[in-house]
């Protein structure tokens, strides 16, 4: 069995599915967030390898270099404000969160 572009997109809509569904129907803890945008930027990666490899053109996967880039930056950035919120609040959960409005 041969893997076509059918497979990788279905595979990649799943992936965006999941990162969907953990986004919206968990709002409470921020680690399981964080992880639902990393799914949802991995989903768009594998679109992009599975295109450019299809077409024979290297830019989609030039283009995952740069998407990767951005997901790393976030998950440290991202990683490091829980980290500060937790020390501060002692808590994670996206409810209680409320104090920092302005």
């Amino acid at each position: 069995m041969t893997l076509t572009l059918a497979h990788y997109l279905i595979l990649g809509a799943i992936l965006f599915t999941v990162g969907i569904f953990g986004f919206f129907l968990n709002r409470r803890n921020l680690i399981i967030l964080l992880m639902s945008i990393e799914l949802m930027l991995l989903a768009a990666n594998i679109n992009f390898v599975a295109f450019s490899t299809w077409f024979g053109d290297t830019a989609g996967q030039i283009f995952v270099f740069f998407v990767l880039t951005v997901a790393a930056a976030e998950a440290a950035i991202g990683l490091a404000i829980l980290v500060l919120l937790f020390r501060n609040m002692n808590t994670i959960n996206v409810e209680d969160l409320d104090q920092l409005k302005g």
